[in-house]
């Protein structure tokens, strides 16, 4: 991509695919690349002028599933404002009327009503670890046959742990002794409850799974991580304040174990918050390139991870600032960068979900980062550190992937081809990435929509928005 003319123009966003094709990334366990279909490729923004964007995310994946689950199981009908239509949810929403509830869907609304769920169904989960994770429990209050499948990297991603839970409670699985994708559940319509032990370590939606569900148990359940860690608290803290806003008891009886009492789930009427995670490629951009980006309706209270990214940004030279929304749903958050970054050393155990858009802002950084704490996130839908690596690499970085963490030199960049292993936060980080290295083309920026609808052309509606120079 040509570099811009002028320090008022900017390279025209393009928020189709373009170029042409070429090798693309598989979800490949070990982040190696595969051949597969060719892809179109996107050519990347480049950003040549301070930034002056304000911002409406879409809502939450994180609180949409739970919300759909909780919805689905709760004694009256609910109704979400504002969710997230993404291929993520739309996967949800599919399963659910697959099991005969009532789902009505409106432009800003779903309206769940809550009916006998039965078998035979054939439940597809994508790549979705809400999905794959949140629903075998819930199908198990079912009556009949459930089949789950997915795409090929699912049958690779962990589901262990809960399917044992599962078969500990009585319930007949099918899994060919996989304990993993393609699965069949003969659900009898109820679950005993009681007591339960599980590894959590790989994931904290294991242990999310068994809770959005236990007030529907008969004894209700009292679970225990027995796994050396427990990465992604803030997830496990929104799954249990949203059972508590649905008049559910949980007890948190020491720092491994809950008890979730059994009983009624009141039907609501929500509003979705924002994404937090996905404000993370516009705040970086503000970084990248400098100016600011506001993000509207940033919540004044959360569990969602993303709200450490106040903290995160700003210790890497970002100035921080919030002011009352015009809406009254929420602050409006603005992050100001000069576009001098600077290197970071942290633990991202709890929120790795950001860390591919923080290591995009370290690689563009005056000095090293290393990011801990993230081993897990090479069960994500691909390996995510070895990807990183391997396509900051490609692009002149200097990144080295540990079992556990990443270290990141800056270093001179090039354009190139970044493949994406059909990974969405891999896709804006890349975008991130492009706005200070010309001539990067992204395969497969469509992955993007897994949790984030519209996300080129909402990217290029903040690169059309920069400050004007005296």
């Amino acid at each position: 991509m040509p570099s811009p003319k002028n320090r008022r123009s900017r390279v025209a966003p393009d928020t189709g695919v373009t170029g042409t094709a070429g090798t693309t990334g598989t979800s490949s366990p070990s982040g190696a690349l595969a051949a597969s279909p060719e892809t179109p490729l996107w050519s990347a923004p480049y950003a040549n002028a301070p930034l002056a964007a304000t911002i409406s995310l879409p809502g939450s994946k994180s609180v949409t599933n739970r919300a759909l689950v909780l919805a689905a199981l709760a004694d009256s009908p609910s109704t979400l404002y504002k969710p997230l239509y993404s291929r993520d949810s739309d996967l949800m929403i599919a399963a659910l009327r697959a099991l005969g509830l009532g789902v009505d869907q409106q432009p800003e609304s779903i309206s769940i009503s809550p009916r006998p769920m039965k078998g035979p169904a054939t439940i597809d989960v994508g790549n979705a670890g809400t999905v794959m994770r949140f629903l075998p429990p819930l199908a198990a209050l079912a009556n009949g046959e459930i089949s789950f499948d997915g795409d090929p990297r699912s049958h690779e991603r962990p589901l262990k742990p809960v399917i044992k839970a599962l078969e500990e409670l009585g319930i007949e699985i099918d899994h060919d002794g996989k304990y993993a994708l393609p699965l069949t559940i003969h659900a009898r319509g109820e679950l005993p409850g009681g007591s339960l032990s599980i590894d959590a370590s790989q994931s904290s939606q294991f242990l999310s799974s068994l809770l959005l569900v236990a007030p529907r148990m008969r004894a209700g359940l009292t679970i225990t991580n027995v796994g050396p860690t427990l990465p992604s608290m803030p997830h496990i803290e929104m799954t249990i304040a949203m059972l508590k806003e649905r008049g559910v008891k949980v007890t948190k009886l020491d720092e491994n174990t809950w008890q979730v009492a059994p009983g009624a789930i009141q039907g609501v009427r929500t509003l979705i918050e924002p994404d937090l995670s996905n404000a993370a490629p516009f705040l970086g951009a503000a970084m990248i390139v400098g100016g600011s980006v506001t993000i509207r309706d940033w919540p004044k209270s959360t569990t969602q991870p993303g709200d450490q990214l106040r903290e995160i940004f700003a210790a890497m030279g970002a100035e921080i600032t919030k002011k009352k929304s015009s809406s009254s749903q929420g602050e409006d958050l603005t992050l100001s960068g000069t576009g001098v970054i600077h290197g970071i050393d942290i633990n991202l155990h709890d929120v790795g979900e950001l860390t591919p858009s923080i290591a995009a802002v370290a690689l563009l950084a005056n000095s090293p980062s290393h990011l801990r704490g993230i081993g897990h996130l090479r069960l994500h839908e691909t390996d995510r550190l070895e990807a990183i690596a391997n396509e900051f690499n490609n692009l002149g970085g200097n990144v080295v992937a540990h079992s556990d963490s990443l270290e990141i030199t800056p270093a001179r960049l090039r354009g190139g081809t970044f493949h994406t292993y059909e990974d969405h936060r891999l896709a804006t980080a890349a975008a991130m990435i492009a706005l200070k290295t010309p001539d990067i083309r992204i395969e497969n920026i469509a992955t993007t929509s897994k949790t984030f609808p519209n996300f080129p052309a909402l990217w290029g509606s903040m690169l059309e928005q920069i400050q004007v120079q005296p």
